[in-house]
């Protein structure tokens, strides 16, 4: 409790300058109760609003394995459970219920696992409502406004002035659910995970008017509409312009894109991700898509650091991934199936762009050495070669 507190008023800061507030629906008669929080993830500031919204309720957060690398003990005495991202984690569930009914604490969770791309939800597990009806305690969930319009994952880690806000509210309790089948549970956290930032921008007139509010947006835009070329965009100032065919895009003040009707193009950010993932899906279905690129890798054996261990080459395909460096000492071949994401991210720890792979043994960090935005297309493409393939399971069955 101690260094909580020690962490709740090292954040004090963040939280006044953003002037945070929130609202509760439905959950004062739980405040003594164990219960199961699920949050949506923007940015880092989501972790801040978590200690101050639950700060009189002893609460165990779950939390990705190479966030203790190098601090595991204080991580654990702030009550951090480690997991390993889109990897299959049996024994998380036993944490989870030693923690509920043990130690009588709950548990803060973020189901969609990654920091949100393109602001809107990322794909959550499939069959949530197991987890719930086996721990069985009420479910609460966290959504945040404002958190992603401040800090989006692609601007270079440059906040904005923006104010944020949290809806709290209880999804659903025991006595609810025990007659729910998985699907409608599943629902109901699928409803509250639906959501759209730059729309929800635009229709409360927030305006962002930081000269840098483009810098970087080519990380989440690799393609260009107009020529089809991909890692020829260009994120800069409050512009996203095409190397190839000189098109230019102006992100205004309130999320919305700017260009020449002569143009081909999408006024809505998360129109042009939604066009990108459908891009990635015929590419797939056709068999064209392929990605080999030159990578450092790095290992995570332990808490103790990530290891650089050389160079290699990264290929993913249908069939899923290969990994091969280090003289062939690593050769690690990861079935479409292994995972519904990718564990992929920007500037991650401030070191570059990261896309990970691995088990519940090791996971491999690769750095992608080529030049191009191939991260967010790598996560779509992750995630459609899993829907298409489970697709041709169930059809064999």
């Amino acid at each position: 409790r101690m260094l909580a507190a020690i962490i709740r008023a090292a954040t004090k800061h963040d939280l006044d300058n953003v002037n945070f507030n929130y609202t509760e629906t439905g959950i004062s008669d739980l405040a003594s109760m164990p219960c199961l929080i699920f949050m949506n993830h923007s940015s880092f500031i989501d972790l801040e609003i978590a200690a101050k919204i639950f700060k009189d309720r002893p609460t165990n957060i779950i939390c990705t394995s190479d966030g203790f690398v190098g601090k595991e003990w204080i991580m654990r005495q702030i009550g951090c459970v480690p997991t390993q991202k889109f990897v299959r984690d049996i024994t998380l569930i036993s944490d989870m219920d030693y923690c509920l009914h043990t130690l009588k604490t709950s548990i803060l969770m973020y189901p969609e696992a990654s920091y949100t791309f393109d602001g809107c939800a990322t794909p959550l597990p499939r069959k949530l409502g197991v987890l719930i009806k086996k721990l069985n305690v009420p479910v609460i969930g966290v959504k945040t406004y404002g958190a992603f319009a401040r800090d989006p994952l692609y601007n270079c880690l440059q906040k904005r002035n923006v104010e944020v806000n949290a809806e709290v509210t209880c999804l659903t309790r025991p006595e609810d659910f025990k007659a729910m089948s998985v699907g409608d549970i599943d629902k109901i956290l699928d409803d509250f995970f639906t959501f759209d930032n730059f729309k929800w921008q635009q229709d409360n007139k927030i305006k962002i008017d930081e000269p840098f509010r483009a810098d970087g947006l080519n990380r989440i835009l690799y393609k260009c509409p107009n020529c089809r070329e991909e890692s020829e965009t260009i994120g800069k100032g409050t512009t996203l312009t095409c190397s190839k065919c000189n098109a230019k895009y102006e992100l205004d003040e309130y999320g919305n894109l700017i260009f020449d009707k002569s143009l081909h193009g999408f006024c809505h950010i998360p129109d042009w991700y939604k066009w990108e993932r459908d891009q990635v899906r015929e590419e797939i279905i056709s068999g064209k898509y392929h990605l080999e690129i030159p990578v450092d890798i790095g290992v995570m054996v332990d808490y103790k650091s990530i290891y650089m261990v050389g160079e290699g080459r990264l290929e993913h395909t249908r069939e899923g991934f290969h990994l091969v460096g280090t003289d062939s000492e690593i050769d690690y071949i990861q079935s479409p199936l292994a995972s519904y994401s990718l564990y992929s991210d920007y500037f991650w720890y401030e070191i570059g762009d990261v896309i990970c792979i691995g088990n519940n043994d090791i996971l491999y960090y690769c750095f992608p050495k080529s030049n191009g935005d191939m991260v967010a297309k790598t996560r779509l493409a992750t995630e459609e070669i899993y829907k298409i393939a489970l697709e041709n399971k169930k059809q064999k069955i």
